[in-house]
């Protein structure tokens, strides 16, 4: 019936009719009775348009009913024939259904069987030929359905991929050049604009190269398909994408694919699809376009450049940031893989590399796998949580995935910036214009890399430490930190220091010792041993610098070259280790090398703070070391030596003391090295260790300390005085001086380097001991000091002349040690037989000197001042008959007086040279001498000649002279005024020019004043006038009381001369001026010394139009106020004598005061003996000067 009707519409009602009879009726005895009348009507068919509606038909039961082919090909295989014949008859809707009948045949297994010779032999030509000269849609698609089924036979894909026609076939055929006509007919298909079509053809492309890559990928490649493949990506369709996605994936594996150029034609195309496949919500599709990003740019050739233009290779950065920041951890995890491929020099290297932007791409991801990391939890769960824990072990491995490639990305970042070093076109970015700063450099880039390092990669990777280790993980992330060394060399060193600091060295040793036993993870171990090796080289450079030595370094490079390797042990097996004893007569040197490698790895990390095995147990293991050692004869190398030496000093607090064996075996050690300074550390800890055994310090505290001081910053020990308040913080400072307060003898050592070391090692030692000396009042070792000073300088005075003592330029320091000492000596104090010879020695010693000696001369003068003001009366008058007794001493002090009118004075007035230093002392020593001559009448050898008025004018002009030296100049005034300018010590002269004598006193004033005029003394009363406004306004007290106590002995000299004047001079207006500017400008209290003394001054002369009652009762008011007891004693004594003044004076004073004065007389204070009085000596700048005085 159905082929009698004509209409097509028909035929197809018929057809559908039939059909859905059979499959109701479920008997296979009409579908052999169907098949037999088809049978019968495509014998009869005298056309193949006849054939068309069987074949629709058979079609058609092939799809509804599932064993219908299955019986076609086992009982009706003569109808297969007839299908042959359809393909052959020009009617592409007639092929269309043989085609789709075929594709039913063949996706049955039974007919997969049965036709596959008939495939090979009869079918595969045929149909590839119709294949190839499809025009219609239909027949497209049904070609395309049947070769999907074709293609998931191995033997198939084979046949289809090897058929190739003849060339005399072939010759005329525009279509099916070359051998293998599929991968140009699936061209063909890429052409059409129909996405259908073109996603069917991929999708066939990637079931062809699915059975294997390497064997059919190349007919593809030289089709060209793969261009195609690419411009296809720019279409909408998921399902396109998708199969091109597939197809160019499995391409990648073969390598024709990227030396024929596809990728880099295709780059771009894939770049652009990733920008708009993030858009949708596909993510598989993410996933699979992210990995074949990933197989492109890590199988790219590295001779053939992938990112020819700098704008797309910026593009791709920007896709990868954006999958990175993407919600879904699959997605997270490919990216991360995909920028770990991605980071290639060969990818980057065009000038200008963006470091910028790869820089924000790192930073992206290690914040993201940051993020991402699981939170510490508990591994316990519930059997009923099973699903749960099961679910979780997968995230948790997604996470550890996750990690994995990210630290991947930053290793393959640090090999990047490591190989861009040496391509000069990457060091900087060539178009960044004149003068100014570009941040897209090399520099900054690998800057970023160990900050990134720092702050984000090792914490989260110590967190992933929390909850698991894996072997592949740290491998890569202990390879990273082993690239980074390279990557900035100027900050290798303080790379290494934080490292070491952070417990890698521990941390290292731990994973070996974990996975790396017994020959297993090659890798981890290789990267650990690598990572150690160069960690300690930068270690050892970092910490050597001052005495590193090729030779030592190649020795210690060889040594963990060759040990690290295998030293796979755990702590405590290496600490058994270093106890074990080698073979006798073993020529294996594994064991000695093992020993000695784990030594300077230990040393490495407690040299930075890392601790990590147990210091009494570390302290044992280091002596039995050592006494294995000693036993075989075998000494280590220096290197070793130093790092023992260091443990032994780290751990010698929390260990046991050594035994006199121990000792004996290190000294005898140390014995056979030729310079201690090989094994010697500059650690406080290693000092006190050998200050703390007597055997070690007596063979070695000479060595040691002058090594100690050798290295000690000069600059460093100067401001540790300032820069520390409390005397912990000091000793932290400078820790030889809790040393030295417990084992004063160290004193005696450090006396004999100051002697005997170089200038530079002197004069650190002179600051550690001015330091001791000063901080540590409480420790007496001044007369162990002295009787080691006096031997020292009896030896240079006896042997050195006067030009090799000015040449020794450690007796300065040597002299300046010994004044510090007398410095210390507080109080009042006899002089005994050691201080006289001191006395004595130095004062020959400054008799051989000139002027301009200023170093050996100014310690000198002080010593000799301190020690006339620091003693006793008794004691005083025989230090003043031996220095006025030494001629040549008496003679350089000429000299150094008369230069105050030869040098030249700095243009600040404040500021005290060396030269203005010297000139105050010995203007300060000249006072002391004739004050004390006087005292006790001491007989003089040689006298010293002033010219007054040139002492004179240094007061009155006094402009750019240092306020010390006027208080010393204004010093010796009083002391020459107080003996009326007679004395048998000072001759006084006064010259009005030069090589001319002052005639006689021109009038009865100054012939009663003389040796001075009245105008002098008018001049000389002003400027002290205004020299106490200045000073006094500037807060400078020691030059306001010399000028008070100057202006005190002048008018008590001029009321002994001549009483007018000396009154005249009292009642002058300008007195009061200068009061009344003294009691405003006191902020604090007008209970000052100097105020108050020059009060009394003018109550004792008299001076009723200087000092008024008010004034009387304002101090008297703010006296009965203060507290009296608290009054410091200069106050207290000023105020004493000027509420006598008051008493004596007869001052108009009312009942009630004169009451409150009697009251505060009886309160005060019981006045003593100036003589026997505390001498307090201070030193202002370098100039030692007497308060009392």
């Amino acid at each position: 019936m159905c082929h009698a009707v004509e209409d097509s519409d028909t035929q197809d009602r018929f057809g559908e009719v039939l059909v859905q009879l059979i499959v109701e009726l479920k008997s296979e005895q009409y579908l052999r009775c169907i098949l037999d009348e088809s049978q019968k009507e495509l014998c009869k068919a005298t056309t193949g348009r006849g054939s068309l509606p069987t074949f629709t038909l058979l079609g058609k039961l092939a799809d509804a009913v599932p064993v219908f082919a299955d019986i076609l090909v086992v009982e009706h295989s003569n109808l297969v024939d007839h299908l042959l014949m359809g393909l052959m008859y020009p009617n592409e809707g007639v092929k269309a259904a043989v085609c789709y009948l075929y594709g039913k045949l063949y996706s049955s297994p039974v007919g997969t069987e049965k036709l596959s010779a008939h495939f090979e032999e009869r079918l595969c030509g045929l149909f590839l030929n119709t294949f190839g000269h499809a025009q219609t849609k239909e027949l497209q698609v049904n070609c395309l359905g049947l070769l999907k089924e074709l293609l998931k036979s191995d033997r198939f894909v084979s046949i289809l991929m090897n058929n190739s026609k003849p060339e005399e076939e072939s010759e005329n055929s525009d279509l099916l050049e070359g051998e293998n006509p599929l991968p140009l007919i699936l061209k063909k298909l890429l052409l059409t604009r129909d996405e259908m079509l073109q996603a069917a053809s991929s999708h066939c492309m990637a079931a062809v190269l699915v059975h294997s890559p390497s064997r059919y990928a190349p007919a593809f490649i030289h089709a060209d398909v793969p261009e195609f493949l690419f411009e296809c990506l720019m279409c909408s369709s998921e399902i396109l994408i998708w199969s091109v996605y597939c197809s160019l994936l499995l391409l990648t594996e073969e390598r024709l694919f990227f030396s024929k150029c596809h990728t880099v034609y295709g780059i771009e195309s894939l770049v652009r699809s990733l920008q708009d496949v993030l858009q949708l919500n596909n993510v598989e599709l993410h996933k699979q376009g992210l990995l074949l990003f990933t197989e492109i740019v890590k199988r790219q050739p590295v001779e053939i450049k992938l990112f020819t233009n700098r704008g797309i290779c910026i593009d791709a950065i920007d896709v990868l940031m954006k999958t990175v920041d993407c919600p879904v951890l699959e997605v997270v995890v490919e990216a991360v893989k995909a920028v770990a491929a991605f980071l290639r020099k060969d990818h980057l290297n065009s000038p200008p590399v963006p470091y910028e932007n790869l820089q924000k791409l790192l930073e992206a991801v290690l914040k993201r796998c940051g993020d991402l990391s699981p939170p510490h939890t508990s591994n316990k769960h519930e059997q009923s949580d099973l699903l749960l824990s099961m679910s979780q072990s997968r995230v948790s491995w997604k996470h550890g995935q996750l990690l994995l490639n990210t630290l991947e990305s930053f290793r393959n970042a640090c090999r990047l910036a490591v190989e861009l070093q040496s391509d000069p076109m990457a060091q900087e970015n060539a178009f960044t214009a004149p003068c100014s700063e570009s941040k897209e450099t090399l520099n900054n880039f690998s800057e970023f890399l160990l900050r990134i390092c720092d702050s984000l990669c090792i914490p989260m990777v110590m967190n992933y430490l929390e909850r698991a280790v894996s072997s592949s993980v740290m491998e890569v992330f202990i390879s990273a930190l082993n690239t980074l060394f390279t990557v900035v060399p100027n900050m290798r060193d303080k790379f290494s220091k934080k490292l070491a600091s952070s417990c890698f060295i521990r941390l290292t040793l731990e994973l070996k010792a974990r996975f790396c036993s017994v020959q297993s993870n090659p890798a981890l171990n290789q990267a650990c041993s690598s990572f150690l090796f160069n960690l300690c080289l930068s270690l050892y450079s970092a910490t050597e610098k001052e005495r590193i030595s090729s030779q030592e370094k190649q020795e210690i490079s060889e040594l963990l070259q060759k040990s690290l390797p295998q030293l796979n042990y755990t702590v405590a097996e290496s600490l058994l280790l270093l106890a074990e004893n080698p073979e006798p007569l073993s020529l294996d040197q594994s064991l000695c090398n093992h020993q000695h490698c784990f030594i300077l790895l230990l040393y490495f990390a407690y040299s930075l703070g890392d601790r990590f095995v147990p210091e009494a147990e570390l302290f044992l293991a280091i002596r039995n070391f050592l006494l294995v050692t000693q036993d075989h004869r075998d000494w280590p190398p220096p290197y070793i030596l130093r790092a023992v030496l260091y443990l032994f000093a780290v751990c010698q607090d929390k260990g046991k003391a050594l035994d006199s064996r121990s000792l004996c075996t290190v000294k005898r050690i140390l014995d056979n090295l030729p310079d201690l300074s090989l094994v010697y550390i500059h650690c406080p800890l290693l000092l006190k260790f050998f200050l703390h055994y007597p055997e070690l310090m007596g063979r070695f505290g000479h060595q040691v300390l002058q090594l100690w001081f050798s290295w000690e910053d000069c600059s460093h020990m100067e401001i540790e005085e300032t820069a520390f308040g409390t005397s912990d913080q000091l000793n932290n400072a400078n820790p030889l001086l809790p040393i030295l307060k417990s084992n004063s003898s160290i004193l005696l050592i450090l006396l004999d380097l100051v002697c005997s070391s170089s200038v530079e090692v002197a004069q650190k030692v002179l600051m550690a001991l001015r330091t001791f000396l000063e901080k540590n009042e409480d420790v007496f070792v001044c007369d162990l000091l002295r009787n080691q000073f006096l031997q020292i300088l009896q030896q240079l005075l006896v042997e050195s002349s006067s030009a090799s003592l000015q040449a020794n330029r450690n007796l300065p320091i040597l002299l300046s040690l010994l004044f510090l000492v007398q410095l210390r000596s507080k109080g009042m104090r006899e002089l005994d037989s050691t201080d006289f010879k001191l006395l004595h020695q130095v004062s020959n010693l400054c008799g051989k000197c000139r002027p301009k000696d200023i170093d050996l001369l100014q310690p000198s003068l002080n010593f000799l001042y301190c020690s006339l003001h620091q003693t006793t009366p008794c004691s005083q008058q025989r230090a003043v008959a031996v220095l006025l007794s030494n001629v040549s001493l008496l003679e350089l002090l000429q000299k150094v007086l008369e230069c105050t009118w030869m040098w030249s004075f700095p243009s600040e007035p404040t500021y005290l040279s060396s030269e203005d230093a010297l000139l105050s002392s010995g203007w300060l020593l000249a006072a002391s001498l004739l004050i004390y001559q006087h005292r006790y009448n001491t007989e003089v050898h040689q006298t010293l000649s002033l010219d007054l008025r040139q002492v004179l004018n240094a007061i009155i002009f006094r402009n750019k002279k240092p306020v010390l030296l006027l208080v010393s100049i204004v010093q010796f005034l009083r002391a020459i005024l107080q003996q009326n300018f007679s004395s048998l010590l000072v001759t006084v002269v006064q010259n009005t020019a030069q090589g001319a004598t002052q005639s006689q006193p021109s009038s009865p004033e100054d012939a009663a004043l003389h040796p001075l005029t009245t105008q002098q003394v008018f001049s000389l009363v002003v400027s002290l006038q205004n020299l106490l406004v200045h000073v006094y306004l500037q807060k400078d007290l020691l030059l306001s009381q010399a000028v008070v106590a100057c202006l005190e002995t002048l008018l008590e000299y001029l009321y002994v001369r001549n009483r007018d004047v000396a009154l005249h001079v009292a009642s002058q207006p300008w007195h009061r001026f200068l009061l009344l500017t003294l009691l405003n400008g006191s902020q604090k209290s007008i209970l000052q010394p100097e105020i108050l003394r020059l009060m009394t001054l003018f109550l004792k002369y008299q001076s009723s139009n200087i000092i008024s009652q008010k004034e009387i009762g304002q101090i008297l008011q703010e006296v009965a106020e203060a507290n009296l007891l608290e009054l410091p004693e200069a106050t207290s004594q000023a105020l004493h004598l000027f509420l006598c003044q008051i008493q004596s004076s007869h001052c108009q004073v009312e009942p009630v005061q004169a009451q409150t004065i009697q009251t505060l007389l009886e309160h005060l204070p019981e006045q003593t003996s100036t003589c026997a009085k505390h001498q307090d000596i201070v030193c202002v700048g370098s100039v030692a000067i007497a308060l009392s005085q």
